[in-house]
């Protein structure tokens, strides 16, 4: 069995009699180490995906495992647990708490999920840890978007998920993050997986899901993922 598994599944929102197909019987696996990007247009339900994995959305049909734990089946209070203890989340817009330090932002993590990392030492890693005591008003975007990363890797997460992490960044800026989540992924074996609609970021991940119309359309293995830092888009 795969790290991650999505067997056949759907979504489904209903406005009034209008039916949308979110997702439509998409399937795809993970393997546990992977650095992976799901791209596709806006509208193609990748952001779906990303909100169904991390357990913020159920499918209406279908399977989702990660690490042998059937997501798809869990309840409210288990889904509750799953997003506090198994997944880290990155998002375009960096949503720290403007009144605590980058290190408090950090540490909030850590309080919530049942075996954390120390907050000062990840955001070391993050190369932050001269800017500890300095309020999110006080940072760049690339520093507001490196505390948000460490946050979610103190939380010792199995699935750090990413939803344009670049979003709201200059390009050059947009490249060293990429590279920080890139090197967390080697250098950590955590499994990270990117949303993204810039096509530009497939060559520097090992498996690309390209999703189109609801459903993974291909899913590829890169054998030579390029370095973050080489990326132009």
């Amino acid at each position: 069995m795969a790290f991650v598994e999505f067997r056949d599944v759907s979504k489904v929102y209903r406005m009034g009699d209008v039916e949308v197909r979110a997702v439509n019987g998409m399937d795809f696996a993970i393997e546990q180490g992977e650095f992976v990007v799901i791209v596709g247009p806006s509208g193609a339900g990748k952001t779906t995906v990303l909100n169904m994995l991390g357990g913020m959305d159920t499918p209406t049909s279908g399977t989702i495992m990660l690490d042998g734990q059937e997501v798809s089946a869990m309840g409210e209070r288990e889904l509750t647990q799953y997003r506090r203890h198994d997944i880290g989340f990155v998002f375009q817009f960096y949503n720290l708490v403007q009144n605590l330090t980058a290190l408090e932002n950090v540490e909030l993590a850590s309080q919530i999920c049942a075996d954390p990392l120390p907050a000062d030492e990840v955001l070391a890693e993050v190369g932050l840890a001269a800017r500890s005591d300095n309020f999110p008003s006080q940072l760049s975007g690339g520093e507001q978007q490196r505390v948000a990363i460490a946050r979610a890797l103190a939380k010792n997460p199995k699935l750090l998920l990413c939803d344009e992490p670049t979003g709201a960044l200059d390009y050059e800026t947009g490249k060293q993050i990429l590279r920080l989540l890139q090197d967390t992924c080697r250098n950590t074996g955590r499994t990270v997986a990117v949303v993204t609609h810039n096509q530009a970021f497939t060559q520097i991940a090992d498996r690309v899901i390209e999703v189109r119309e609801g459903q993974a359309r291909s899913v590829r293995v890169n054998e030579h993922p390029a370095d973050a830092t080489t990326l132009e888009w």
